[in-house]
């Protein structure tokens, strides 16, 4: 019996696996790449394709965006690194944008295989659409996993990113649908005393257990 390949799923909380790789601005070492900032990796399942080309674009559109977030963006398909500067070149000749960002040719699935962007139920050659958003100190905090026929949503990668720096800077949880501006959640109660001080604070409150405060 052919004994199936496993592939490696990293998780939330882990710390981002490390490699070293060719892609369109250059060799990097992806811990040194990424090293003190926030960072978004993401993966595409191949250049020159239609989905693909209106999300790189995407990412392309708003590089200024995330790097007001402190946000560096890296991109990768298991394309070669010829195959990715003609596909750079055509975007910009037939769109008008430029990826400045660097993608990571993964000729041989290599980062793929590294960060469970291989899913053989969906494709054995193809990445699906992963992001994984990594903080600045190294480790995952949050996975994003679309099919190869569905496109991202750039509103919610923003705001996710934004929700996670915000519950970092000011040690809160963040509702449903929340968007920069609005209230957040303080976490509950861990003690009776603390209980107490809560009924007491000016909180914007629901019950004791949740109360939401302005940041």
């Amino acid at each position: 019996m052919e004994q199936q390949e496993v592939f490696t799923m990293p998780r939330i909380g882990d710390m981002a696996p490390d490699f070293k790789a060719m892609t369109t601005q250059g060799m990097i070492q992806f811990s040194e790449y990424i090293k003190g900032s926030w960072t978004i990796l993401f993966s595409h399942p191949a250049d020159f394709t239609p989905v693909c080309t209106t999300e790189m674009s995407g990412f392309a559109i708003l590089e200024d965006k995330f790097k007001a977030l402190d946000t560096k963006l890296i991109g990768l398909s298991i394309d070669s690194i010829h195959s990715h500067i003609a596909w750079v070149h055509n975007v910009k000749e037939k769109m008008g944008i430029l990826m400045k960002f660097p993608i990571i040719a993964d000729i041989d699935m290599k980062v793929a295989k590294l960060y469970g962007m291989l899913q053989p139920g969906e494709s054995e050659t193809a990445a699906v659409r992963a992001v994984f958003f990594i903080d600045p100190a190294g480790k995952i905090r949050l996975i994003m996993y679309y099919p190869l026929n569905v496109g991202r949503n750039m509103d919610e990668i923003i705001r996710s990113l934004q929700a996670l720096q915000a519950a970092d800077k000011y040690k809160v949880a963040l509702p449903l649908n929340w968007k920069p501006g609005e209230m957040a959640i303080v976490p509950p109660p861990k003690t009776v005393d603390e209980m107490e001080e809560r009924i007491k604070s000016d909180y914007e409150m629901v019950d004791f257990y949740l109360a939401k405060k302005k940041i």
